[in-house]
């Protein structure tokens, strides 16, 4: 099974003016490349991304829904290859969608060029580029209240165990409009967790097109775009 999310350190505390050594739980970060195949075609690879291991296929799923290239796959695995060392199993997923893709999901990273966990339009080659794709799709019902947008956050919070043992680590969710949370999960990335609460709900077989996307920390442009693809309210 993929290795944890977090892990044991030993760090150095100071508190007022003592100091001291002391284990404390910190966030993994770990690349995951991801492999897109269709038939006729073989995997190939499509982006690298920083990321908290947990919800993998997630990530790939909702990141391919979110960049245009497909709404749906038929089939997503961890990678097999025997030449894969020891540090890269668990970090390559293949996703095998049933037919071509929406779009040619290109090849941005051949190169140093890699995406990292931080929030930004990362890997765009040009600014049209980072505009293209948006397609929406039906958006449900009305917008929720501003009382229902106030618990939100707090909802969240309560849902975020690796927040717990880090304090290092971002949070999406989406939610109906009447305050109800469908689906949350963490990431040190905030783009990444965008990516696993659509992939979640993809590979659940529903739509990702709720009233209420809700993040940890700033929404920059990146997220409002995944949300706009994802067909959020």
């Amino acid at each position: 099974m993929a290795r944890g999310r977090t892990v044991s350190q030993i760090v150095r505390k100071v508190d007022g003016g003592s100091a001291g050594r002391s284990p404390d739980q910190v966030i993994v970060e770990e690349p995951l490349e991801i492999r897109l195949a269709w038939p006729g075609a073989p995997a190939r690879r499509v982006w690298v991304t920083m990321r908290t291991p947990g919800n993998d296929f997630e990530l790939a799923t909702g990141w391919l829904l979110h960049e245009g290239i497909a709404a749906g796959v038929g089939q997503v695995a961890y990678c097999t290859d025997q030449d894969l060392t020891e540090d890269e199993q668990f970090n390559v997923v293949t996703v095998t969608l049933t037919g071509p893709p929406l779009r040619d999901p290109g090849h941005r990273h051949v190169a140093a060029s890699l995406g990292s966990s931080a929030c930004g339009v990362c890997g765009k080659d040009s600014i049209s580029e980072a505009l293209a794709g948006l397609h929406t799709l039906p958006r449900p019902g009305a917008p929720p209240s501003p009382d229902v947008v106030r618990r939100l956050p707090d909802l969240v919070r309560a849902q975020q165990p690796v927040f717990d043992r880090t304090g290092g680590v971002h949070a999406a969710a989406l939610a109906t409009a009447d305050g109800d949370l469908l689906v949350v999960r963490e990431d040190v990335g905030r783009h990444n967790s965008v990516d696993k609460v659509t992939g979640a709900r993809v590979l659940g077989g529903v739509s990702p097109a709720e009233a209420c996307l809700v993040v940890s920390g700033r929404a920059g442009f990146e997220l409002a775009q995944k949300a706009v693809a994802a067909g959020v309210g």
